[in-house]
């Protein structure tokens, strides 16, 4: 059995942390273990893979209240009973009416009086929902996920007749075949005739003396399948996938129903998506900032060389054209945008203090204020005089 720490210890948050501390504490240990960030590193990678099982799992609403129930056992097979791929748990998802029409042969309706619907007629099949987790880069670029679900499909034994092999259903003595039959009841207005389906056959006009083994004669099996879907570049967060003919099997040859996959997208450690811009802060220091420097800037593409422009500004933005995310319907791509950060250095020794100082001194920026300075200032326009202004 797989030995797993707690998915809370793992991102350092309480039980009763909120979606947005999960987020957040996400985005902070994926920032210290990505791979970008600690190239060769065997033991961040396992980390990095580690907060990305732990937030996939408390991120979603039904795999958290299930792992708070049952801890491992009920998000991961591999812990025995209980999770996703014992019983009906995770991913069955359909109709229970239409399993009990197919077993029984529907026939609850017309209590009330009104129009039966004819058990013979082919139904489609109900939707499937699903859902997948895929990474910042991969909603960009797109990727392929295998989606293990349990579908209702038409019996492999019997072909959807629901009859033993080598046999076949009957015409229901009852009704002849009709489906229908007519009762009587006398009122004080007469006798009064009304037609109802046959009880003996509900409604089908065929009775299976011998039903199939696998279905019980309904036609139809719960099992578990594995479905191929393809991501495509620039979906966002809690976008939807339609993949039709992909849920639940029809009744009496009816369509299948649609597979309708919800996408959700981790937090990436340091890009942000805007529409299909992506932002991306860079910390430079005073001197690359006052002289210009040439950097490794990362981008979803791998990290491009660009050249800093002396004389940047805290909070500057600079636009990479092109360096964005895919447009979903395939026309262009957006921007990627760098911001600026200048990191100011707290700890300075007395060297680096009178280096700064003579640096300011040049600069005409010192430490102390005089009068002097106040009039060279004012005469300027700088500081001092736009606030006396």
């Amino acid at each position: 059995m797989p030995n797993k720490r707690d998915y809370y210890e793992v991102l350092g948050v309480d039980k009763s942390a909120s979606d947005d501390e999960i987020k957040k504490a996400y985005r902070k240990k994926a920032k210290e273990f990505h791979p970008d960030l600690n190239p060769g590193s065997k033991e961040a990678e396992a980390k990095f893979k580690e907060a990305n099982e732990a937030y996939e799992v408390l991120s979603d609403e039904t795999k958290k209240a299930r792992y708070d129930q049952l801890g491992h056992a009920g998000v991961d097979p591999n812990y025995g009973p209980g999770g996703p791929g014992g019983g009906f748990a995770g991913g069955m998802d359909f109709d229970l009416s239409d399993i009990l029409g197919s077993f029984f042969g529907g026939g609850f309706g017309g209590f009330g009086g009104g129009r039966q619907q004819n058990p013979n007629a082919p139904r489609r099949g109900d939707d499937l929902n699903e859902r997948v987790n895929i990474s910042f880069e991969e909603a960009a670029k797109g990727c392929s996920r295998v989606i293990e679900t349990r579908r209702i499909e038409v019996c492999g034994e019997c072909g959807g007749s629901g009859a033993q092999g080598g046999t076949s259903a009957k015409t229901c003595p009852e009704c002849g075949g009709r489906g229908q039959v007519m009762s009587q009841q006398r009122t004080p207005f007469g006798v009064i005739s009304t037609q109802k389906a046959c009880p003996k056959c509900a409604g089908k006009g065929k009775i299976i003396e011998t039903p199939c083994p696998k279905c019980r004669g309904g036609g139809r099996v719960s099992r578990q399948v594995q479905i191929n879907v393809s991501v495509p570049a620039g979906i966002d967060d809690r976008q939807a996938i339609n993949i039709r003919g992909e849920g639940h099997k029809g009744l009496n040859g009816g369509l299948p129903g649609d597979l309708h996959v919800a996408v959700f997208v981790r937090p990436h450690p340091f890009f942000e998506r805007d529409g299909y811009d992506v932002w991306c802060d860079v910390t430079v220091s005073f001197a690359q900032a006052a002289l210009g420097d040439t950097l490794m800037v990362p981008t979803l593409d791998g990290k491009v060389s660009w050249t800093l422009p002396a004389g940047t500004q805290p909070g500057e933005v600079f636009m990479l054209k092109g360096k964005g995310i895919q447009n979903l319907n395939g026309r262009g791509k957006g921007n990627q945008l760098v911001r600026i950060a200048v990191d100011v250095p707290k700890k300075l020794d007395e060297r680096q203090r009178e280096l700064i100082r003579e640096l300011g001194q040049e600069l005409g920026v010192g430490s102390g204020f005089t009068e002097q300075d106040e009039d060279r200032d004012d005469k300027k326009g700088g500081f001092f005089g736009k606030k006396k202004k």
